[in-house]
């Protein structure tokens, strides 16, 4: 298992390259696609939205894949991971029409969602730092997830929750989503995106089960 082997212990850039150069992607043709949500742009940058963005950046880097292509209306690259064609991208569509972005991957490659498809996002209803693999589900009141699934007519398909902490009484949503994670919490969400990054490589290869046992309990427990 490739990203168990890879995400075991600390690599440089070549040696995790030299990994995947020598694995022998799937001969079916298949393409999985696994999308990171977030906002273009430098304005939006580290806020709470776009921790799909930041987990995303953390798989390509660990897979060298480079994610600077546009196609689908999002940055997007190539590469292998676990031995399994991937397409990971970063829909720049802005985030209440992200579904426009991957329904237009998804359609291209044939890509069945319930299978071939990984969706990296924010959620407030989770505390900062938490991690939940689901197979399917409501949007949850994330406008992206709800482009998403009424771009695709499903909410069958696998997606990883980054948790980023519920919004205090005082705040209107999204200032709360749009805003940057105090200084307190940002080493707790650089181990998230990393987690979720693992979580995403380890779906490409195994039982959604198994994986959902490894991360969906609370950091240090």
């Amino acid at each position: 298992m490739i990203f168990g082997h890879i995400f075991g212990r600390k690599e440089t850039g070549k040696d995790i390259q030299k990994e995947c150069a020598g694995t022998v992607p799937d001969e079916t043709g298949k393409m999985y696609i696994i999308a990171g949500l977030g906002n273009p742009g430098r304005k939006y940058e580290k806020t709470r939205h776009n921790c799909g963005f930041e987990a995303l950046d953390i798989l390509a880097d660990r897979f060298g894949i480079d994610v600077t292509s546009e196609r689908f209306r999002a940055r997007v690259g190539t590469g292998v991971i676990g031995g399994q064609k991937v397409l990971l991208m970063k829909p720049q569509t802005f985030m209440n029409l992200s579904g426009d972005s991957v329904q237009e991957a998804c359609a291209w490659y044939k890509a069945d969602p319930a299978t071939d498809l990984i969706v990296l996002y924010d959620d407030i209803s989770l505390d900062p730092g938490q991690i939940r693999v689901r197979t399917k589900g409501s949007a949850g009141g994330h406008n992206g997830m709800k482009s998403i699934i009424q771009r695709l007519g499903t909410d069958q398909f696998l997606r990883v929750r980054i948790g980023t902490g519920h919004q205090p009484s005082d705040y209107a949503q999204v200032d709360w989503v749009l805003g940057h994670f105090p200084k307190d919490e940002q080493a707790v969400m650089a181990d998230a995106f990393d987690r979720a990054a693992r979580a995403a490589a380890e779906l490409l290869t195994e039982d959604a089960e198994k994986v959902m046992s490894v991360y969906n309990a609370r950091p240090g427990t």
